[in-house]
């Protein structure tokens, strides 16, 4: 449970149902790293709500510190791609190194566990699972919900976009193993978030009214981007150049601090700029007039490092001339767009139906078949 309205409805859904449920709050960013204390911190009060909401469904309870995983698997590798130049993802990298991986993990180790836990989260995704060994139907060749697919004579998950597809968060999950899938549950799948907030409501859960969190976890929503990671890469400067014209218009504080296609902010221009380019060896910054310049389009993608949910199967199309017809998302918020993906010898290339905008390296590639999400890969190279 995070605290949030999210996890309060999970957990009661699953409270009335015949679980034997426990609430685990993870603990994974330590603000003593920054500030030498923790008084007064989001965690405290996220860990708060989470108690108040276990008091009233009558379920225990346990925070789990995570901070230091946390640290080694998910921020150090995500501040080496911001000094590189590249605009990392760290909610994905979180949810299969930390929530999908070292929770899990360690709640499989946990002694006063009898059975092997599964993972209930609030998250907006669909995957429903069953004891396959207990449903003669399934043992018949067919699951109807489509949430197991039969492959090669064998039950396997499957990853499936929500009802609610403005609340879509596959992209987030699209990196979790299938042996962290097959163990999970979704309870809000099927249900629209309007509707979360009216069951919080109806039942009345302590965080029935709490605003819904956003931004990445560790520099909070009161803190901008450039204040946070100052404290961990000093600066940088470097000049900002026009792509068009070669002269230089302004100067950058270091080039993690933008990514592609985001506005400049340059000062005194007649026109705003927009980032198309960034060559880290020399520490320029290219910027280009307008917000539907050419440059800032890109028709294809390359990924050297593919994870397939199911990491022995990769689709058969992709070896076909005209490549596996899919759908992507190459950032979080936007519709999926048609593509066609191409396996090119150790890389995986995407080609987009139609040129896409501001597609930056070191984000998240998603492919879709319909409404499953298949796996995902960091973007390389963008041409």
């Amino acid at each position: 449970m995070s605290g949030g309205v999210d996890s309060s409805v999970t957990a009661k859904l699953l409270s009335d149902k015949d679980y034997d449920l426990s609430a685990v709050f993870m603990r994974n960013w330590d603000t003593r790293d920054e500030s030498g204390s923790d008084h007064g911190c989001e965690w405290e009060k996220d860990w708060e709500d989470v108690r108040r909401v276990c008091r009233v469904l009558d379920i225990p309870c346990k925070m789990v510190d995570l901070s230091r995983e946390y640290w080694t698997r998910v921020f150090e590798p995500s501040l080496k791609s911001w000094e590189s130049g590249i605009t990392p993802n760290p909610d994905v990298w979180c949810n299969k190194e930390v929530k999908f991986g070292v929770l899990l993990d360690r709640l499989t180790e946990d002694p006063g566990l009898s059975n092997t836990p599964w993972l209930a989260t609030g998250t907006l995704s669909f995957s429903l699972h069953a004891q396959f060994s207990s449903l003669p139907a399934v043992r018949a060749g067919h699951y109807a919900n489509k949430d197991w697919k039969y492959h090669n004579g064998v039950p396997r998950p499957r990853l499936l976009r929500p009802c609610d597809v403005t609340k879509d968060q596959t992209y987030y999950l699209s990196s979790v193993p299938e042996y962290s899938l097959s163990r999970a549950l979704f309870p809000l799948g099927s249900i629209k978030k309007t509707e979360v907030r009216e069951l919080a409501a109806r039942w009345n859960l302590p965080t029935a009214a709490r605003q819904e969190s956003m931004g990445i976890c560790f520099v909070g929503e009161k803190r901008k981007f450039h204040d946070f990671i100052s404290q961990y890469i000093p600066p940088k400067p470097g000049p900002i150049i026009d792509l068009e014209t070669g002269l230089q218009v302004g100067e950058h504080a270091g080039p993690w601090n933008f990514t592609i296609g985001q506005g400049a902010k340059v000062r005194g221009l007649k026109e705003k700029t927009f980032v198309v380019k960034k060559d880290i060896l020399k520490n320029i910054i290219y910027v280009v007039p307008g917000t539907d310049h050419p440059a800032l389009y890109a028709r294809s993608l390359t990924i050297r490092k593919w994870t397939w949910i199911w990491a022995d199967s990769p689709p058969i199309e992709l070896m076909n001339p005209g490549g596996l017809k899919a759908r992507m998302k190459f950032r979080h918020v936007m519709s999926d767009i048609g593509c066609s993906v191409y396996s090119d010898n150790d890389c995986i290339r995407i080609d987009f139906n139609e040129p896409q905008k501001a597609v930056a390296p070191g984000q998240v590639a998603t492919i879709y078949i319909e409404d499953w999400c298949l796996g995902c890969g960091t973007i390389g190279e963008v041409a």
